[in-house]
């Protein structure tokens, strides 16, 4: 019966591996076509949300099978609650990018955007964010959960920042609010992305009994 068990949960370690690839790819690919303005490929990471929405089902479908087949030692509880949190976590950041490729695509091809360097910087900073939370997953390391839980304050620093320069722009370009707000939802999307992945980190501290 064990032996059954710990298939399952290597085959929910498997799933979860896969979906934090997903998002990694998803999250990549978004601040590419945002700086880019590639249309195209916006329209295509929206469509690709879903792949993610199913990944999070099969991952949730194992854990309460998990649960239900025989009663999980504090260990095990650990990972499955852990799992179960993660996904939620991950799901949003899919949404996330989806919401960004959106905005990418009503905003037209501007070519204005690249000159925001904190936005580029936030961008940088939350990819940074999420690998290093998806490894400390993947390597069951302590260390690199407590530095993304520590890195956020430099995303929260960065938004900041950013409201400044957008604020700046209307001030000098009074007709530019439409863009104004677009890039104003950017800024936000990346700094939630970066609050997802401190939440991915503190369960990964909490999976492994150190937080």
């Amino acid at each position: 019966m064990r032996n059954k068990f710990d298939g399952q949960l290597k085959l929910l370690n498997d799933e979860m591996v896969q979906m934090c690839n997903m998002i990694q790819e998803a999250i990549h690919d978004t601040v590419e076509v945002f700086f880019d303005q590639d249309i195209v490929k916006a329209e295509q990471i929206m469509n690709d949300d879903q792949a993610v929405d199913q990944k999070q089902k099969t991952i949730e479908n194992i854990c309460f099978q998990l649960l239900i087949q025989q009663q999980p030692v504090a260990r095990d509880l650990r990972n499955i609650t852990a799992a179960l949190k993660m996904v939620t976590d991950m799901e949003r950041i899919g949404d996330h990018a989806a919401d960004i490729s959106e905005i990418t695509v009503s905003m037209g091809e501007n070519d204005q955007v690249a000159k925001f360097d904190h936005i580029k910087n936030m961008a940088a900073e939350t990819m940074l964010m999420l690998n290093h939370s998806i490894e400390a997953f993947v390597e069951r390391d302590k260390e690199k959960a407590d530095k993304v839980i520590a890195h956020d304050d430099i995303v929260d620093d960065l938004f900041d920042q950013a409201k400044n320069d957008i604020i700046d722009m209307i001030r000098e370009e009074p007709n530019a609010g439409e863009y104004a707000t677009d890039l104003l939802m950017v800024a936000k999307y990346f700094e939630r992305i970066g609050d997802h992945a401190t939440n991915i980190a503190e369960w990964v501290l909490f999976s492994m009994g150190k937080h």
